[in-house]
């Protein structure tokens, strides 16, 4: 459903959703639970996952912006404190 979710954003903008939206964070680099459309996972309370949609350019360029957050009771809490303004180089 969140994979849903979010296409849907990204349809509303006329871009498609062509990365998984995250991934489990532990002994690992990338673990299980894999969030993508062929994952029925459910996310629990304490988990720490990756939040990292992407957009994609064909032929142009890209760009992904990774979280690392904690699933809540409510909802979930950022754990990655680094800034997301737009940097022009």
């Amino acid at each position: 459903m969140l994979t849903k979710m979010v296409e849907n954003d990204f349809k509303l903008y006329g871009y498609d959703l062509t990365h998984s939206l995250g991934h489990g964070v532990g002994m690992e680099i990338h673990e299980a639970p894999y969030i993508n459309y062929s994952s029925d996972t459910q996310l629990r309370e304490n988990m720490v996952v990756t939040n990292e949609p992407g957009i994609y350019v064909p032929g142009k360029f890209g760009v992904r912006i990774e979280d690392t957050i904690q699933i809540t009771k409510f909802g979930c809490i950022n754990l990655t404190k680094s800034g997301k303004d737009y940097i022009i180089i």
